[in-house]
């Protein structure tokens, strides 16, 4: 019963703060606990992510796909200082995202603080939802600052 109201709350959550793939994420496993379709949980757990992450590439990569990006806009990369920098943002983000995944696969319980934190974010600072990851790396960056200095 309380994995429900859980569920319920974070459904509630993400609807007041806009976040609607938490709220249809949270409204998916609810109602796969309430038909008892709950043994699919180690399924989505071990493989969901993998799923998720294939189809965010995929639509990352649709202007590749459908030619809106040439070669050319590619070496413009590695030879503009604006392009050196989204690959150092890049690799700096996939490694704070390595570290989100690894604090939620270990404290899962922090999801609550970062789904309100999302919505603080939205409401007073007009953030936009990305996503638990980044927020979790975040996390995991500032839970390491916090045990370097204040110990």
């Amino acid at each position: 019963m309380g994995g429900q109201i859980a569920l319920v709350i974070l459904i509630i959550v993400g609807l007041v703060g806009r976040s609607h793939i938490i709220a249809t994420a949270a409204s998916f496993l609810l109602i796969l606990k309430l038909t008892s379709l709950d043994r699919y949980f180690p399924a989505i757990e071990r493989r969901g992510l993998e799923l998720g992450l294939l189809f965010l590439t995929m639509a990352v990569l649709v202007p590749f796909a459908n030619g809106k990006v040439q070669v050319k806009d590619v070496l413009s990369v590695f030879t503009s200082w604006w392009g050196i920098l989204a690959l150092v943002g890049g690799a700096v983000a996939t490694y704070m995202n390595y570290h989100g995944l690894t604090l939620l696969k270990y404290d899962p319980e922090l999801m609550v603080g970062l789904v309100v934190g999302s919505i603080i974010g939205i409401v007073f600072f007009k953030g936009i939802p990305v996503g638990p990851l980044m927020a979790a790396g975040i996390t995991a960056f500032l839970i390491k600052f916090f045990q370097l200095f204040v110990k």
